[in-house]
């Protein structure tokens, strides 16, 4: 069957995005005719700017107090929009009711009610012990039976820089709000930058605006030592697809469990990344590139499994910068 007019439907941060991107690009290699439509929260909306395989977005809010509201409007969105085949990543039974009554020929979803039994024409098994760009992916394999990809933003014009290591902290406001801690203190981070310099390498730190106390701690921890090997890139990246050519021209990154990381692997850079209370075997891809610093804490992962806080005693994030800097040299 041939589809010409598709609506996929992923909720979540950008990071969630980049991790729903082996559907579209599977979508788009099967069907390169098809107008592909992308419903997704406001806050990750920059996400469109990382690729060209989408032709038109809209944004639903559906984790706001107006969340049926909301719903009804991506509801009549779906049914004036003209689509022959919807897919949605959402596992609440609401999705599936909603999108059965817009009419839409095919409906693609995740097996995770009797109610998305009947009214999916595909209901997917949701199996979320797996890499999470797999998982999504498994709604695309019955419409396109294609192989899996590893997410791509495809960054022209970007040569390595040689010997360069590319620092973000990648903490986020909303995420500390919600007690929700998953990297450690500024100053591991400016340890680590100090140890990086004396060895030789080129260091270039860079964030997003939430990291404007964490950078600036960093600045004040690195007075007094000789920065002629380092380039403070804070607030000079305008937009998500600046960040993304940053990463892409640094030979490694090191960063959080956050957007840059799933950035990093879609540019195909080595990433080490740091996990504390997070389950990198479902962030990260089996690769010797993407790799993961943990402490090996036997109370970790817990973060969304066990809790949806992180602990007081954070024991996970007690990790040693020399863990980190064994895997840049190889």
């Amino acid at each position: 069957m041939i589809y010409n007019n598709i609506l996929l439907i992923n909720f979540g941060g950008i990071g969630d995005e980049i991790l729903f991107m082996p559907v579209i690009q599977s979508l788009r290699k099967k069907y390169p005719q098809a107008k592909i439509t992308l419903c997704l929260e406001g806050r990750s909306k920059s996400f469109v700017n990382l690729t060209n395989l989408i032709n038109e977005y809209f944004c639903i809010d559906i984790k706001t107090k107006n969340k049926y509201i909301e719903m009804l409007k991506l509801y009549f969105k779906a049914l004036t929009g003209g689509y022959d085949l919807v897919i949605s990543s959402g596992a609440n039974p609401l999705i599936s009711l909603l999108l059965f009554f817009t009419g839409i020929k095919t409906r693609v979803g995740y097996k995770t009610s009797k109610l998305s039994l009947k009214l999916l024409t595909h209901a997917v098994e949701l199996n979320q012990n797996q890499y999470a760009a797999k998982m999504y992916f498994d709604l695309a394999k019955p419409i396109t039976d294609g192989e899996f990809e590893l997410p791509k933003i495809d960054v022209k014009d970007s040569s390595r820089i040689e010997n360069s290591v590319l620092i973000h902290p990648g903490v986020s406001k909303i995420s500390v709000s919600k007690n929700i801690i998953k990297i450690f203190d500024a100053e591991v981070w400016a340890e680590l930058i100090k140890k990086l310099l004396k060895s030789g390498k080129k260091v270039i730190l860079a964030g997003g605006p939430d990291d404007e106390i964490c950078i600036s701690k960093i600045r004040q921890a690195l007075n007094n030592i000789d920065l002629s090997n380092f380039t403070d890139m804070y607030g000079k990246t305008k937009n998500i697809m600046d960040l993304a050519k940053l990463i892409k021209s640094s030979e490694v990154l090191i960063c959080s469990d956050s957007a840059p990381m799933h950035i990093g692997i879609a540019t195909d850079t080595k990433t080490i990344a740091i996990f504390g209370p997070t389950d990198e075997k479902k962030l990260l891809p089996k690769s010797e590139k993407f790799i993961a610093i943990t402490n090996n804490s036997d109370c970790r992962p817990c973060l969304w499994e066990k809790r949806q806080t992180t602990c007081k005693e954070l024991k996970c994030l007690n990790i040693n910068t020399e863990q980190i800097i064994k895997y840049i040299y190889p």
